[in-house]
This record gives structure tokens, sequence and C-alpha cells, in this order.
């Protein structure tokens, strides 16, 4: 029977088989966004320098953990960017903090072409090997950012594919895998748990975007106005007075009308939650944050509150992003040791 057990584990995650553990220093993030994705200078000599070693041991100081670099495939095509990209994980291992690896692609994103699962599975074929050397306690290979697919039925299948690209060089890495549809709450709870006890699960969160990027999704709309909105939203009636054109207007209602606030937030992440414990899986947040321009009292409420509803979950996480306006909007083209919103940081619970 044990071994019957054990087969049908190796199939479907069965037996009460939990996945790995959420390791500590994966607890308290900060993605890197102008590092290996939008480098802030042209040329590879210039890839491993953005982010100094007193830059990084500060962060560490004020609370960071790890570091999610988003890695753009098309710039490790540059002359000696792999080693520049080893360099930084030595770098960021150095100043204590652990790293997580992702391939995050510009100008493809996993549709049904071969081309795009070709690059994919070539990507790691070439980054897995090059992170062996690091042991696997604090570094940690992330299959893909936001996978998009034409087909999102097709996702779990070219995920498993490319983690046993992944698993050739790295064979007792905890890897994290994520959701189709952008990586959010609503791919994840769609994706079939993987038979694999050193697999994290990952999504990314900024609902509801009227508020986090203020409607970025429709330029149409009044930024200036939306920049007000409130957080969390007491009553419909407060609304009234933010005011905007006729779309815009319509925009604040239909967002106030949905009464977000702690509990909401609480709500739509603890589905998540019941998902993690009915597979007996552990999640990461890799990406949440809400853009620089939306008014700070909203701003920061809403990051305690989303951080709130990640801790009781059980659930790590990652800002997007150190150099990003989503996060700490720290300029990428900065040199020395940036000052960070003091706001923004207590939400976080970081100094």
């Amino acid at each position: 029977m044990i071994r019957l057990c054990g087969f049908l584990a190796m199939v479907l995650l069965g037996c009460g088989i939990a996945t790995a553990q959420l390791p500590p220093v994966l607890r308290d993030g900060l993605n890197v966004a102008h590092w290996f994705r939008y480098p802030a200078r042209a040329g590879a000599a210039d890839l491993c320098c953005d982010l100094s070693p007193a830059t990084l041991r500060q962060l560490r100081a004020d609370g960071v953990r790890f570091l999610r670099l988003p890695v753009q495939p098309a710039v490790l095509r540059q002359p000696g960017a792999l080693p520049a990209l080893q360099a930084a994980v030595r770098r960021v291992l150095a100043a204590g903090l652990a790293v997580v690896v992702v391939p995050t692609p510009l100008r493809w994103n996993a549709g049904d072409a071969a081309r795009d699962r070709a690059r994919l599975v070539a990507f790691w074929r070439r980054v897995a090997p090059a992170l062996a050397g690091f042991g696997s306690s604090r570094v940690f290979p992330e299959v893909m950012n936001e996978p998009v697919l034409t087909d999102p039925a097709a996702w779990p299948a070219m995920q498993l594919g490319v983690l046993a690209v992944i698993r050739r060089s790295l064979p007792d890495s905890t890897v994290i895998v994520t959701g189709a549809d952008w990586g959010g709450i609503d791919g994840l709870l769609k994706l079939p748990p993987i038979a694999d006890r050193r697999v994290i699960y990952s999504f990314h969160f900024y609902e509801p975007a009227v508020l986090t990027a203020l409607a970025a999704f429709d330029p149409g709309l009044e930024r200036g106005v939306l920049a007000q909105l409130p957080f969390p939203v007491r009553s419909v009636a407060a609304c009234d007075a933010i005011g905007g054109d006729g779309r815009t207007a319509a925009v604040v209602r239909y967002y106030c009308a949905g009464r977000w606030d702690a509990a909401a937030l609480a709500q739509r992440v603890g589905a998540v939650g019941a998902w993690a414990a009915r597979h007996h899986a552990n999640v990461l947040v890799g990406e949440f944050g809400a853009v620089a321009a939306l008014n700070a009292r909203a701003r920061q409420r809403w990051l305690t509150a989303a951080r709130g509803a990640f801790t009781a979950n059980g659930f790590g996480w990652a800002l997007w992003a150190y150099d990003d306006p989503m996060g700490l909007n720290v300029s990428p083209m900065a040199h020395g040791v940036a000052r960070l919103d003091p706001g923004v940081m207590r939400a976080l619970g970081w100094r």
C-alpha cells in the first residue's frame, strides 16, 4: 500500500505529500526591474553595476531578505552577459540576500508557437547550468514571468517540460512555478498541482488595478482624478466628490461600489490560501505594488493590507520593484544608497 501511495503521488499530488517548505529567506522580497530586464545602461560591461554592494547591504539591513531578478532573454545574447548575471548573483549572495532568477521576455510570451516554447527552453539550457555552482539554499529558479498563451490549457504541460530542463542542472533546487493568465490568482487556481516536492507556487497581485495602477489599461482616463481614490472605501458617497469626466467618473463609481478594503483583499488572497491548503502547496507572491502617483494614504494602507493578507496565509512576497514607480521608485541610474520612502517602508514592515 505504501508503494502504491508513493506511485500515485508521482502522478497526482496525493497521499498528503507536501511541496517544499517556503524557505525563510523568501519571506520579504524586492524585485529589481532595471538590472537585467531593462538595463539602465547599454553594454554587458555595465550589467553588473547597477546595485552596489553597499546598496545591497543596506537593503538587507532594512529587512529585505531576497531579490527577485527578472532577466530579459535578449539581454543574455550580449557578449559577456551570462558571466555578468553570475557576478550579479554572487554579489547579491555576498550581501546576505537570496535571489530568484526568472526569464521575463519582452517580445514573446510563451504562446502556441513552437518558436516561443523553444526560446524558453533555450533560456534555461543556458542559465540553469550557470546557476548550478551557487547551491540550492539561496538561489531559486522561476520557470517564467507572467505566462500568456492563446490556449491557457497548454501551459501546465509546457511548464512541466521546462521544469524537466531546469532539473537536469538543478536537481535539488526549489523551483518556482506559476499559472497562466499573466501569473495572477485566477491562473494559479486553475493550475493542476505538480508532483514535485521541490516546487513553490507563485502569483502576482495588483488588485484592483483601477487603484494600484490608476487604470493604466485604459489610457483615456484622467490619472489625476484616479490618484485621489481612497483605500479603504468607507462609503460610496464619499467618492462622489472625486469628480472627473464622464468615463472617469463612472470608473470611480465602479471602484467605490466594490467596497475595496482590507477584508476584500483578504478574501481574494484567501482563495489562494484555500487552494494551497487543499493541495499541500506553499506560495510566493512574486510581485505586488501600487503606483507612487496614488495618494500616499491610500497607497500605504493598500500595501499594509496586502502584506497582511499574504502573511496571514503564510505566503512569502516580493514588492515590485526597487527601481519602479509601483514600488520604491528609485531611479535606475541612481548611484550610492538611495533614500527610500519611509511610508512605504513602514507599510512593508521594513526599517
